[in-house]
Parts: structure tokens; C-alpha cells; sequence
């Protein structure tokens, strides 16, 4: 990918225009939906020195006379609601609602990145930690000082407490963006980490900088 590959002007535009990322709230599992936010309510994400607040509560779902309540986990505005399936039994996925959340300046670099960088991504729904010998050095040489190349095991996989090495099969670079959370579950095909050529750095460099002084 070169400069004149990436129309700055075109990518800072849009998010000018509609700087939100719109995230949709699922059911976790079946139940009786009670909806208890409307369109245009603001709404906000877990809070406290360890996020032991929770958020502003989304819905319940009511299943053998167990409630479930669902806090939201972001910050930002109702920007739909589907009120025909209040007091419905929903099944486990349903779309119920989608949270407008304002882009700060340090997401809407990394919203960019992920359109740059290429994407190495999760080969199913499991847990995901970094091998080893690639953990041991980051921790010496910093993340983006690491560099990895097809073959190298570069991920634990652990999925029904059976853990089975990754290795990896992308295109040889540096490690320069990391998007899952050591033992937090990824879903399949969601990206893990952004790769980035040793010579396509000062690029990158450049498009965080531009996007850092011109963005208000």
C-alpha cells in the first residue's frame, strides 16, 4: 500500500461527517424482553476506579422466572429501539437495540488503522492469549519493536479447556495494533492484531499524525 493508495481527505471526511460508531445490543440468551430505554435516552458505560459501576440498564429478559438485566457497556445515545418486541419472548441473538457512541480522537485513529493495517483474525470463538515467546518479547522490546513472519506461533488458542498453539500465516511484519484482551472471548473471523511492513511504518506514522492535527 502506497501514499496515493489512501485518499486522507475522503477517510477524514466521513468521519467529520458522522464521527459515531453504532453498536448494536444483542439478547445474550431467550427470554421475555423488557425494554427500559427509549430512542434518544443517554445511556452510560460501567464507571468507578474498576468499572465495578454498571452501566445504565438496557433491558431484562425474564426465563423461568429468572430475571437478567443488561447494563450498557458504552457511552452514547439510543439510536433505535425495537419496541415490537417489547414483552415478547426473544430468542438468544436478537437485535433489540443500537447505541449511538460519540468517537473519541484516539478511536477514530484506530478505526482508520484497522482500514491500513492488515488484520490477522480469530480462526474461531475462543479465548486468545499471545504464545510465550512472542509475550516474553513484547514485554523486553515493546510491541511495535516486534516482528513475526509466517510459521512463527504467535497465539494460545483455548477453547473447551483444550489450549492449541496459532501459528501464523499472514504476511511478515510488525505487530502494530492489538485489539483482543488477554482471555476475554473474541468471536470467530473478529480481528486479533494488525500487521504492518517494517516499510510501510513511516506511512502509518504519517496518517496518525495527520489525523492527530486535523482532527478537532
Amino acid at each position: 500500500m502506497q501514499e496515493h493508495d489512501i485518499d486522507f481527505d475522503a477517510i477524514l471526511s466521513r468521519y467529520r461527517a458522522d464521527p459515531y460508531d453504532y453498536r448494536e445490543v444483542r439478547t445474550s440468551h431467550t427470554g421475555r424482553l423488557r425494554c427500559k430505554v427509549r430512542k434518544g435516552d443517554e445511556v452510560a458505560g460501567p464507571s468507578g476506579k474498576f468499572h465495578h459501576i454498571p452501566g445504565t440498564l438496557l433491558y431484562e429478559l425474564e426465563r423461568e422466572r429468572n430475571l437478567k438485566r443488561i447494563n450498557s457497556f458504552i457511552n452514547g445515545q439510543v439510536d433505535m429501539v425495537r419496541t415490537d418486541l417489547e414483552g415478547s419472548f426473544v430468542e438468544a441473538g436478537e437485535h433489540v437495540l443500537t447505541i449511538r457512541h460519540p468517537l473519541k480522537k484516539r478511536e477514530i485513529v484506530e478505526y482508520i488503522l484497522r482500514q491500513v493495517l492488515t488484520p490477522y483474525s480469530a480462526p474461531e470463538k475462543a479465548k486468545y492469549y499471545f504464545s510465550m515467546d512472542l509475550q516474553s518479547r513484547i514485554d523486553k522490546y515493546g510491541q511495535r519493536s516486534v516482528s513475526i513472519k509466517p510459521g512463527d506461533e504467535v497465539l494460545t488458542m483455548s477453547l473447551m479447556k483444550r489450549d492449541t498453539p496459532v501459528y501464523y500465516d499472514g504476511e511478515p511484519g510488525i505487530i502494530h495494533s492489538v485489539y483482543f484482551k488477554p482471555g476475554v472471548s473474541v468471536e470467530q473471523g473478529e480481528p486479533l492484531f494488525g500487521i504492518c511492513p517494517e516499510d510501510r511504518l513511516p506511512l502509518i506514522e504519517k496518517i496518525i499524525t495527520r489525523v492527530k492535527a486535523e482532527w478537532e
